[in-house]
């Protein structure tokens, strides 16, 4: 029990004498940090004692997200954290990590602790690729669940999606209004749909600034990981093609451009001009701060939850797609474009 104690302590944030208090009963432990100790029991695989358990553990609800190196996963997780909070649920964190728990994985130890319902963001729903029949096996356990950036229509599920057409687009747009004639895309793997609807948009902005055909465009796209070394790498490739305007997929390949630029002893955004995609807490003060396509944060996780607690509650929303248009924000790696030649 001690070890246990350590562990609990350790998972909830309090004391192992909080956790004793809880376990035992004992008046005196607010309200909040009870149900975080017993949330711990429930992530950690304890058995609750008898007199503590809920039935069927009923205010448990999964989030299910990729790594938090991206913090745009954090800030999407906290904005769900604190909707279900506020509507007396306890959310329960299960994040991937390479060499980690797959997905399928961490949804079996949400599903044997009893969770109300599961929210997935940015997961195997995203990939063209995975089998979505996961998805229906769920549903038949009787698991209501909401999906995040990433649309199957294989999937009988709500989902909660960012525009990302209109996100690239509006990218294009902003970069062809300073000038850049020669505007590159560095985006993700092909099999994530993220990907694909971000490259639509390209090709139409491409399209209607420039007059490029989908051929054309896609010579300037260029596929690499939603990390800086990626964003790093896609960018060296595109500034040797000649581009001076750069759309990223998310903020972390952004900062990874301006880096590529950097090396070759161009400065961003006099030679190079570098769009990102989230807006990521602090992103506003990178140097120089970043210009991105911001994700509604707020609404998406807002309407997530609530999406999911009507399944929960027996009243299901349409199981169609939610999609949030996202907002250009222009700061200072974006200016007039200037011949690189």
């Amino acid at each position: 029990m001690t070890a246990r104690l350590v562990d609990i302590a350790a998972q909830a944030g309090v004391s192992e004498a909080t956790v004793s208090r809880v376990l035992n009963g004992k008046p005196g432990v607010a309200t909040a940090t009870r149900e975080a100790v017993l949330a711990a029991l429930d992530v950690l695989g304890y058995e609750r004692p008898v007199r503590l358990r809920r039935r069927g553990s009923a205010g448990l609800v999964g989030l299910i997200t990729p790594e938090l190196d991206n913090p745009i996963f954090p800030a999407l997780a906290q904005v769900i954290g604190q909707a279900l909070t506020r509507q007396g649920y306890t959310p329960v964190l299960a994040t991937q990590t390479p060499g980690g728990s797959t997905e399928d994985e961490l949804t079996e130890m949400l599903v044997d602790r009893g969770v109300a319902g599961i929210i997935f963001v940015s997961g195997l729903h995203a990939d063209t690729t995975a089998d979505p029949r996961r998805y229906a096996a769920l549903a038949a356990k009787g698991v209501p669940h909401v999906l995040v950036n990433g649309f199957s229509p294989e999937v009988d599920a709500p989902f909660v999606s960012t525009d990302d057409r209109a996100a690239a687009r509006l990218a294009v747009r902003h970069l062809a209004s300073l000038g850049h004639t020669r505007v590159g895309l560095a985006v993700g793997p092909r099999r994530f749909v993220p990907v694909v609807r971000k490259i639509e948009g390209f090709r139409l902005g491409m399209r209607e600034r420039f007059g490029l055909t989908a051929e054309q465009s896609d010579a300037l796209v260029e596929h690499s990981l939603y990390t800086l070394e990626g964003g790093q790498a896609a960018a060296t490739t595109l500034i040797a093609r000649g581009c001076t305007g750069i759309v990223c997929a998310s903020d972390m390949m952004a900062l990874g451009a301006i880096r590529a630029a950097r090396q070759q002893g161009l400065e961003v955004p006099r030679d190079v001009s570098v769009v990102g995609f989230d807006d990521s807490p602090l992103i506003a003060f990178t140097d120089p701060p970043l210009t991105t396509v911001r994700q509604p944060v707020q609404a998406m996780g807002q309407a997530a939850v609530r999406t999911l607690l009507e399944e929960v509650g027996g009243t299901p929303a349409p199981h169609s797609e939610f999609v949030f248009m996202p907002e250009l924000v222009v700061r200072g790696s974006t200016a007039s474009g200037r011949d690189l030649a």
